[in-house]
C-alpha cells in the first residue's frame, strides 16, 4: 500500500514538474473575447507577478483595438481565436467571449497545450458540464473558472466559519442579487456590420442576422446566455456548493416575470428559483432583479446558531437571539460583526478592497506556474451552472423539475 501510494505521488510530481516553470520565467497570456469584462481583467492582469499579456484576440474591431491599448502595441493580435492557440509562445490563455463559447473555446485552448482562466458560467447547458471535464481531465490543463469569491480572503475565513460549525447546523440560504439598471433601454449601437466576424462570434449557436444590441447584451438571450441564473446566481450558489460540499441540486421550481424587458429581451428581469437538495437537508432560496435593488447582491447562512452574512466586500455574524424561548445569547460570545473589509455599501457588486478579480488571477497564475489545483477549478464550474441550468429549465418549462 505504501509503495502504491509512493509511486502515485511520483507520478503527481513528475507530470507537474513537465509543465512547471522556472522561477524566473514569465506566463505569456493570450486574451480571447476582450469585451468589457475581459478588459477589467485585463488591466488587473498588468497588476499581476509572473505573468505578460502577449496577444489579444476579438471578432470586433474595437474591442480589438482596446484590448492592444491595455496590453501593448508588441502584443499579437488576431480576429481568429486559432492564431492565438497555434502559437509556440503563448502559455495560458484568459476567456471573455460570451457564454455559449466558453466550452469550445476551454477545450480548443486545452487540445492546444494552453492552460486556462474561463469566465463564469462554466458551462452554456447541461450537457457541456461532463465534455469540459474529459477534456480537462485529458489534457491535464490548468483551468479555472471566473468565480472570484473563492480567492477573497474574507470568504476562504467564512469557510472554516462554517465548517467549524460556529453557527451550527445549515439547512436554508438566501441568496439575492438585485440591481436598479435600464439594462432593457433598446439601445442602437451603431456597430458597422463589416467590423464583427458575426459567424465566428455565433459559433455553434443558430445563423441569425447580425444584431448590434445581442451582440453588446448577449446575456438575456438564451442562444448565448441565461439571465439572472446563469450571469450572477452563480457566483453565490457556488459558495454554497463549496461550504457545504454539495454537487448539484435534485430539484429547482422558478418563476420569472418580464415587467420591463417585454418585447426587448428573452430571459426575465426578475427571477425566483427554490432549490432543494433533500439528500442533504438544504433548500436555497435566490431571488434577482433589475428593478429594485433591495439586499443587493448577498447571501445569507441560515444555522441552527446564527446567520452568516456575506458580501464581496464583508462578512456579519448574526446570533439566532429566539432560540432558547427568546433567551438572548450570553453578552460577548457572540459578535454581531467581526470582519469587515468592503470599502462600499452592503451588498456593491464589486470592491476595490478586497479586490477579487486580481487575488483570483494571480491564483491562476500561481497555479500556472506551480501546477497546483486553482481555486475555482473545472468541477467547481460544473456544479454551479448545473444549478443555474436547473432553474432555467423550471422556469422555461413552468414546472418543478428534478435532476438528470
Amino acid at each position: 500500500m505504501e509503495r502504491r501510494h509512493f509511486l502515485k505521488a511520483a507520478a503527481v510530481g513528475a507530470s507537474a514538474a513537465k509543465y512547471a516553470f522556472p522561477a524566473n520565467d514569465t506566463v505569456n497570456i493570450g486574451c480571447i473575447g476582450t469585451g468589457g469584462r475581459a478588459q477589467v481583467l485585463m488591466k488587473n492582469l498588468e497588476a499581476a507577478k509572473g505573468a505578460r499579456i502577449a496577444a489579444v484576440c476579438d471578432v470586433w474591431d474595437e474591442n480589438l483595438q482596446k484590448a492592444l491599448h491595455i496590453a501593448g502595441s508588441q502584443a499579437f493580435s488576431s480576429k481568429d481565436f486559432r492564431a492565438i492557440l497555434d502559437r509556440k509562445d503563448i502559455d495560458a490563455v484568459l476567456i471573455g467571449a460570451p457564454d455559449h463559447q466558453h466550452v469550445p473555446l476551454t477545450i480548443a485552448a486545452c487540445e492546444a497545450g494552453k492552460d486556462v482562466y474561463v469566465e463564469k458560467p462554466l458551462t452554456h447547458n447541461m450537457a457541456e458540464g461532463r465534455v469540459i471535464l474529459e477534456s480537462q481531465k485529458r489534457t491535464n490543463r490548468i483551468v479555472q473558472v471566473g468565480m472570484q469569491q473563492r480567492s477573497m480572503p474574507h470568504i476562504q475565513k467564512c469557510y472554516e466559519l462554517v465548517k467549524s460549525g460556529k453557527i451550527g447546523k445549515v439547512y436554508k440560504f438566501h441568496l439575492t442579487w438585485n440591481r436598479n439598471q435600464p439594462r432593457w433601454q433598446r439601445t442602437d449601437y451603431k456597430i458597422a456590420p463589416g467590423s464583427v466576424d458575426w459567424k465566428a462570434w455565433l459559433g455553434s449557436a443558430p445563423d441569425q442576422p447580425f444584431d448590434d444590441y445581442k451582440f453588446r447584451q448577449w446575456r438575456w438571450f438564451w442562444d448565448f446566455g441565461g439571465g439572472i441564473f446563469t450571469d450572477l446566481m452563480v457566483h453565490w450558489i457556488d459558495l454554497v456548493h463549496w461550504f457545504l460540499d454539495l454537487d448539484h441540486p435534485q430539484q429547482a421550481s422558478s418563476i420569472g416575470d418580464m415587467f420591463v424587458a417585454k418585447d426587448v429581451w428573452q430571459t426575465p428581469d426578475t427571477v425566483q428559483t427554490l432549490l432543494r437538495y433533500p439528500d442533504k437537508e438544504v433548500q436555497v432560496y435566490f431571488e434577482g432583479t433589475f428593478v429594485n435593488a433591495r439586499n443587493a447582491a448577498m447571501v445569507e447562512f441560515m444555522g441552527t446558531d446564527g446567520t452568516l452574512y456575506i458580501d464581496r466586500g464583508r462578512y456579519e455574524l448574526h446570533p439566532e437571539t429566539r432560540k432558547s424561548f427568546g433567551k438572548p445569547p450570553e453578552p460577548g460570545k457572540f459578535p454581531y460583526s467581526e470582519w469587515v473589509l468592503g470599502d462600499g455599501p452592503r451588498g456593491a457588486d464589486f470592491y476595490t478592497n478586497p479586490n477579487g478579480e486580481l487575488l483570483h488571477l494571480q491564483g491562476w497564475i500561481d497555479a500556472v506556474r506551480t501546477r497546483r489545483p486553482p481555486n475555482a477549478p473545472v468541477e467547481a464550474g460544473v456544479s454551479a451552472a448545473s444549478a443555474a441550468h436547473l432553474a432555467n429549465q423550471s422556469l422555461r418549462e413552468g414546472r418543478v423539475v428534478q435532476y438528470g
